[in-house]
């Protein structure tokens, strides 16, 4: 579970998460997070369908593509982007850009994202974050709330996942991914 003050690392993608105020803090009404992306790091195009999210640009610079517009905001700018929007967002500068996010409602987000950026740390995502398509159709059916792909609508989506879903938990995939802890050895007596 998610506490203020915690912080996660997708080093896939290039991102930070520090959890400013959780859902549980809110009672659900909003997330809010302070975010670092690095260079050339950020998020594939997706689609929230009954969140909003609203950014604010700490420093940095960051292309913002909301459906077919594009907006590059810097320090101070504020987007936002609401449910039902494509969007994906990339950090176009040279140094790390810094944004505070607030995602409301929260729905599952938290949980969402820390499934995501656990899978990319343990190395169980390709180049772009992504984790193989079986474990993505558990994953996605869980949170269909939260995020869908973009273009192809949703019954046809949750249809797919569905089936894809049901496979995926059969091999043992489950919705939220939690990292098995390393096994300690046990100590060896030196003669």
């Amino acid at each position: 579970m998610i506490r203020s003050g915690q912080t996660i690392e997708n080093p896939v993608t290039g991102e930070r998460i520090t959890f400013l105020k959780t859902a549980r803090e809110t009672a659900g009404e909003y997330v809010l997070v302070e975010a670092a992306v690095a260079p050339g790091g950020g998020v594939a195009s997706h689609v929230h369908p009954y969140q909003t999210e609203e950014f604010e640009v700490l420093s940095g610079s960051l292309e913002f593509r909301k459906d077919r517009d594009k907006v590059v905001a810097g320090d101070g700018d504020s987007v936002t982007v609401d449910p039902g929007t494509v969007h994906r967002f990339k950090n176009i500068g040279e140094d790390e850009a810094r944004f505070i996010a607030r995602v409301s409602p929260a729905l599952e987000f938290e949980s969402f994202l820390e499934t995501m950026f656990a899978l990319a740390a343990d190395g169980k995502t390709n180049k772009k974050g992504m984790p193989n398509p079986v474990r993505m159709a558990v994953i996605a059916n869980a949170y269909f709330d939260d995020v869908r792909a973009p273009l192809v609508p949703g019954a046809i989506q949750k249809a797919a996942l569905a089936a894809g879903a049901a496979v995926g938990r059969l091999m043992g995939y489950q919705p939220a991914y939690v990292p098995t802890p390393a096994v300690q050895q046990p100590a060896t007596a030196v003669a």
